[in-house]
């Protein structure tokens, strides 16, 4: 059988040349369809391979009986592309670097993924492998989120990675995150006689100051110390220059440890900020690190590497509303996703599908 399918993806190659071929393809989010549609068809040419698709989602999975099932997932969409397409390379043989859209977040997580899949028909563990779409935009769109409201069964495993980029070191679990608005109230006036009115803008200080005082708890979760953070992130208030503003809003991100939960959160924000009108809009749950299931204790020692904590947040949380434990683990620098020099050493790729290989052999 060859490996390499109609559209041109070649699963059981180089994965380097896979990293490429798959960046070339543009899949910005909500287009996705091309690279998923390319993604199903590889994939569906392995008759160990079980492949299912919900929208622009693609999950194939093993089904040979064994006691643990683990989960490998990465997202297929990226940021809009800004003239880094098609992908470029600097350096040869093992100093080769692939620069472009897609090389770090995270399309060489991805390749590592297909890889495995196809050339893996007897491993250790059975083994679930997840595509899916519009990770980089609004939570209710997210490929992942939709699986698991709707084939929450097609998710099912005891241990998950995503492939996250992570400079090729295990990151436990991710922090929450929680979007609220703190809303000050004033009383409009002429600006010539601003005595007569409140200025709404002026009393929004004590938030600030309260802001600017916080203390951000930095708490140990199973063995990784994590780092919350609480920030002003946009300020509205006023309607015009010669209008005392009666009305200002600060909008504030914060950012919690996985021993919180949402309902925890919101009440430390709330007792931090008493007295104050405050509307939480959005909020995402953390994740454990579950560093201590047998399957995620076996990938760290083969890593090699001391655990980090993972301090943005990250679909791991999706797999922690299911039970299951998830790490993020992939090649590539995270600082360099989404800029406009995305680039992925050639050496990083062929590491992280070494150490994958390895674990699941």
């Amino acid at each position: 059988m060859s490996s390499l399918d109609p559209t041109g993806l070649d699963l059981t190659g180089d994965v380097v040349a896979l990293t490429r071929a798959i960046c070339d393809i543009p899949s910005v989010s909500s287009e996705e369809k091309q690279l998923a549609d390319a993604v199903e068809s590889a994939l569906s040419a392995f008759p160990h391979l079980e492949v299912l698709r919900d929208g622009d989602a693609v999950v194939a999975r093993t089904s040979l009986g064994r006691p643990t099932r683990v989960v490998l997932a990465g997202h297929l969409d990226t940021v809009p592309i800004k003239d880094n397409l098609p992908v470029t390379t600097t350096g040869t043989g093992d100093d080769e670097i692939l620069h472009g859209r897609g090389t770090v977040d995270m399309k060489a997580g991805v390749a590592v993924m297909l890889h495995l899949a196809a050339a893996l028909a007897e491993p250790r563990y059975d083994v679930t492998y997840v595509f899916y779409d519009h990770e980089e935009v609004a939570a209710k769109l997210n490929g992942l989120g939709r699986l698991v409201r709707n084939h929450p069964e097609w998710l099912a495993g005891d241990f998950a990675i995503l492939g996250e980029p992570s400079d090729g070191t295990v990151e436990g679990g991710c922090q929450g995150t929680m979007r609220i608005k703190i809303t000050v109230p004033g009383a409009a006036a002429h600006a010539a006689r601003s005595w007569r009115g409140s200025n709404a803008i002026h009393s929004a200080g004590a938030v600030l100051d309260v802001l600017r005082a916080y203390v951000p708890r930095q708490p140990v979760v199973e063995g990784l110390q994590y780092h919350e953070g609480l920030n002003a992130v946009k300020i509205e208030g006023g309607i015009a220059g010669n209008v005392i503003p009666d009305l200002c809003t600060i909008h504030i991100n914060h950012r919690f440890a996985p021993d919180r939960d949402v309902a925890a959160a919101e009440a430390h924000l709330r007792e931090v900020f008493a007295g104050f009108e405050l509307e939480v809009t959005d909020a995402a749950p953390g994740a454990r690190p579950g560093l201590e299931q047998p399957a995620a204790k076996e990938f760290v020692d083969l890593v090699g590497r001391t655990p980090a904590p993972k301090l943005g947040w990250t679909d791991v949380a999706r797999f922690a509303t299911l039970g299951v434990p998830a790490v993020n683990f992939g090649p590539g620098d995270p600082l360099l996703a989404h800029t406009d020099h995305e680039h992925v050493p050639s050496a990083e790729v062929r590491q992280a599908l070494k150490v994958l290989t390895t674990w699941l052999s």
